[in-house]
C-alpha cells in the first residue's frame, strides 16, 4: 500500500469520506498520514490574510485560528484513529492547490487524497468559474506528479482491499500511464484488472451497424494488444462497447463489475508540458461510487509497496 499519504480537507462534509479512506489506507499499510487544511487567502494578498466569503473581507490568520482548526479536524476523525494511526494535522494559509503541492513535495508523499468540490452558497461567483470537481483538484492534478485519489462517498472496508481494479482506456498517452500504474497496483494487491474502452459512436445517419462492428473489432484488437503488457499471474478481462458520453459508460461498467477502484489518466497539454483534467475524469470522479485515482505523469514513480 501507499506509505506516505497527504489528505487535504476544506472542513466541509464532502471531505469526510476522503478522510476516512485515507485513515483506512494508512492503517493497512502502517504508513504515515498528513491531514492538511488550507485556509484560502485572497489572490495577490499576503498568505496570512484569509478570505471570508460571507463578508468579502480578509482577516489575519493567527495561531489561534490554527489551533481551532486542528481541534475541529481531530474531533471529526478521532473515532476512526483506533487502532493507532501515524498522523499529523497541518494547517496552512494560501491558495489551496498550491499549498497542497508544496506540502506533498516537501514530504515526498506517494499519494494525495482529496474530496470532491462542493459549491458553497456564499461562493457562487467563484464556483461558477471552476470545473465540476473544483479548482483545487484541477490545480493539484495539473501540477503534481504523484497519483491523486478522489473520494466522494464512504467506502466499505471490504472494498478497501481493492480486489477489483478498473482502468479506463482511450488509447492516449495518459491512458498508457494509467494502465502501467494499474498493472503495478494490481500486482501488489493481487487484484483482478478490468480494462474498459468506450467506442465513440457518432450521431450520423450514415454511421451504419457495419461501421460500428468494424470499429468495435479494431478497438478490441487494440485492447488485446495492451493486455500483452499485463504480467502472468494477474487475472484480467477487457471490454469495449459504444456510447456517446464516456463518463456514463465508464460508470455503467464499473457498477456492473462492482469495481473497487477506477484508475484514469489525465490528459496532456503539449504546450509547456502541463497536465490538465479531462472532462471524463471530472465527471467520473464526482459520480463514482468507488475511489478514482488520477495518474498525472507517465514518469511518476510507483510507490505502492506494501
Amino acid at each position: 500500500m501507499f506509505k506516505n499519504i497527504l489528505m487535504a480537507t476544506d472542513m466541509l462534509k464532502t471531505c469526510y469520506p476522503a478522510m476516512l479512506t485515507a485513515i483506512e489506507i494508512v492503517k493497512k499499510s502502517n504508513g504515515n498520514l498528513t491531514i492538511l487544511h488550507v485556509r484560502e487567502s485572497r489572490p495577490n494578498a499576503h498568505a496570512n490574510i484569509q478570505n471570508r466569503f460571507k463578508t468579502d473581507k480578509g482577516s489575519i490568520f493567527s495561531d489561534g485560528h490554527e489551533k481551532k482548526f486542528k481541534q475541529k479536524i481531530f474531533k471529526a476523525i478521532s473515532g476512526a484513529l483506533e487502532p493507532r494511526v501515524n498522523y499529523e494535522i497541518k494547517v496552512a494559509s494560501g491558495i489551496p492547490w498550491n499549498e497542497i503541492i508544496k506540502r506533498a513535495r516537501a514530504q515526498k508523499v506517494d499519494l494525495i487524497i482529496l474530496g470532491p468540490h462542493a459549491e458553497r452558497l456564499e461562493e457562487k461567483e467563484t464556483a461558477a468559474h471552476s470545473g465540476p470537481i473544483g479548482s483545487t483538484i484541477e490545480g493539484v492534478v495539473m501540477h503534481e506528479r504523484c497519483p491523486v485519489m478522489i473520494v466522494n462517498r464512504i467506502v466499505a472496508k471490504e472494498s478497501m482491499k481493492f480486489k477489483k481494479v478498473m482502468v479506463s482506456i482511450d488509447f492516449s498517452k495518459s491512458c498508457t500511464s494509467a494502465l502501467r500504474f494499474a498493472i503495478e497496483f494490481s500486482r501488489k494487491h493481487t487484484s483482478k484488472l478490468f480494462l474498459f474502452h468506450m467506442l465513440p459512436v457518432p450521431p450520423f445517419p450514415e454511421y451504419s451497424q457495419a461501421n460500428y462492428e468494424a470499429e468495435l473489432l479494431a478497438a478490441n484488437k487494440k485492447l488485446q494488444a495492451l493486455c500483452k503488457e499485463i504480467p502472468a499471474g494477474i487475472e484480467y478481462e477487457h471490454k469495449s462497447w459504444g456510447g456517446a458520453l464516456p463518463y456514463l459508460e465508464i460508470g455503467k461498467y464499473a457498477d456492473r463489475k462492482d469495481i473497487d477502484l477506477i484508475v484514469m489518466g489525465s490528459h496532456t497539454k503539449e504546450k509547456q508540458g502541463k497536465w490538465y483534467v479531462g472532462s471524463a475524469v471530472e465527471r467520473v470522479s464526482i459520480r463514482s461510487a468507488c475511489p478514482v485515482i488520477v495518474v498525472t505523469d507517465h514518469a511518476a514513480p510507483l510507490s505502492t509497496d506494501g
